[in-house]
This record gives structure tokens, C-alpha cells and sequence, in this order.
């Protein structure tokens, strides 16, 4: 196989299309990475203990803010658990049928009771930064489990909808105080059947900027990503195009399924952003 074959095989033109420049030297990480996509629909077949295992030491060796390991990660297996917490997540029934439902928890609570036992002060803990280092680290860690989910011939699926009811979800997971589920996470053995492919993504010319930021020459690309997306959509059954999806999901606190309430939900679970 040549190495245009290989990145052709990769998912390179489901991808960008036949417009964005090749790179020449693919590995078999880029593979998996380039050929990703969601699964919404899996096999009854369960997550073996090994394969959790694996995903968590992959995301454990993904980095990490100052070492500080801000977050932990609530494994649920139980269909009617899973069934509650995809009634919480706007009823998305991917959610309820997947063998394996990972919850990712910025998770500042460790360190909270770390200082109460050495009876020490962790004034930073209220400060927004603080807060963000738990969202991004475990943002970071749980990509690291999704790359190595795939290279176990799992599928996943990102369940943002986990914060629409933040608190409620707090209480079916028996959060600790100063913890928040971040995002969920459904893992298993992907279906076959189910009709999707690899999601086109904007060109790298509208999101790679050379030394300063061009506004002007990255927003020229959005028209042409516009109707390639648009033609994704129409051959799976979907409608509309990037930039409807963008302007209808961003326009105003009705489009944002109760999230719109996070930092009130913050503050009542003990993350206090200042």
C-alpha cells in the first residue's frame, strides 16, 4: 500500500475533502485519530474488566496540571442506573444502551480532603483557574481513553448533556462535595448497522493561523465547509448545515438544555468560582 493509499484508508478525504494539502507521513496513532467517529448504537456485548482497566491507565498517562490529577471517573454498568442518568441527559437512548457508561468527574474534592486531614489551608481550590485545570485535565484524559478505546475496536460517544442536570446527577453517582460530572462518556462494541460515518470538519485553513491570527482568510473557507457538510448530512438523514448548527445552538440560554444554570450548580456542589 502507498503512503497516499495509506492516508486515503485513514479517513484523509471523508475528513477535508480533496482540498487540504497531505501530509506525508502517516502513523497507525493518526490512523485511529483521522478515521474517528461517534457510535450511537453498540453491541450487547459487555466492556471486559481488562479493556476498563486499559482506559483508565490510558487516561492516567495522559497529562496532567502541576501533577495535581484533578479528576476521577465513575465506571456505571448497571442498565437501570444508566437508564436514569440517560433520563438526566436529555434522554438520549445511546446513553441507556451502551454496556458502558464512563461519567468523568472534575473532581477537586481529593484535594480538599487531603487538606482537611493535614488541616491546611487550599484558599486557590475557590479560584476559577483552579476550576478550569479540572475540566481540562479530565477533558485530557478521557480523549487519551477514547483513542485507546478505538485501538481496542471499542466505539464511544461524548455525553455533554450529563451537565443539564448537574446536581441530580451529583446524587445518582454519589458525588463528594467539591466534585462535578464534566461529561459522559458511552463505550462499547460498535454496531454495524448503524448509519455514520466519518464527520467532515472544518479545513485546516480556517482554524490553523502561521505566527498571528487571520480572521479575514480563515472565515473565506466557512461557505465551502458550509455545503460539504450540509452534503454529509443529507446522506445520512440529517438537515442543515454548520453554520445553522452553530448560530442555533449558541443563541441564547433557551438553546442550552439547563446549562445555562452551571455556575449557580458550581457553587451549590462546592466549586466556587471566584
Amino acid at each position: 500500500m502507498t503512503i497516499t493509499d495509506r492516508i486515503q484508508d485513514l479517513g484523509w478525504n471523508q475528513r477535508y475533502g480533496d482540498d487540504d494539502e497531505r501530509p506525508t507521513a502517516p502513523s497507525d496513532v493518526v490512523r485511529l485519530q483521522l478515521a474517528h467517529r461517534s457510535v450511537r448504537r453498540f453491541l450487547p456485548d459487555a466492556v471486559s474488566d481488562d479493556d476498563l482497566r486499559t482506559l483508565v491507565a490510558a487516561a492516567q498517562s495522559a497529562p496532567t496540571s502541576s501533577n495535581l490529577q484533578p479528576w476521577s471517573v465513575v465506571a456505571v454498568r448497571d442498565p437501570e442506573r444508566r437508564r436514569r442518568l440517560s433520563t438526566l441527559a436529555a434522554r438520549q437512548q445511546f446513553v441507556a444502551d451502551a454496556p458502558l457508561l464512563l461519567v468523568w468527574i472534575a473532581d477537586l474534592g481529593r484535594a480538599r480532603r487531603l487538606a482537611e486531614s493535614r488541616e491546611h489551608k487550599l484558599e486557590a481550590a475557590d479560584y476559577l483557574e483552579t476550576a478550569l485545570i479540572g475540566f481540562i485535565d479530565v477533558a485530557l484524559a478521557a480523549q487519551n481513553a477514547v483513542v485507546a478505546a478505538e485501538s481496542l475496536g471499542l466505539g464511544s460517544c461524548y455525553v455533554g448533556a450529563i451537565r443539564n442536570n448537574p446536581e441530580e446527577v451529583a446524587a445518582e453517582l454519589g458525588l463528594p462535595p467539591h466534585a462535578i460530572a464534566a461529561f459522559g462518556l458511552a463505550v462499547g462494541r460498535p454496531d454495524p448497522t448503524e448509519r455514520a460515518g466519518v464527520k467532515p470538519r472544518l479545513p485546516q485553513q480556517a482554524v490553523l493561523h502561521h505566527e498571528q491570527y487571520d480572521a479575514e482568510l480563515a472565515d473565506a473557507h466557512l461557505a465551502a465547509y458550509d455545503e460539504r457538510l450540509a452534503a454529509y448530512n443529507r446522506r445520512f438523514g440529517l438537515d442543515g448545515a454548520w453554520t445553522d448548527r452553530v448560530l442555533t445552538r449558541l443563541a441564547g440560554p433557551e438553546s442550552m438544555a439547563g446549562r445555562h444554570r452551571l455556575r449557580e450548580a458550581l457553587e451549590r456542589l462546592g466549586l466556587p468560582v471566584r
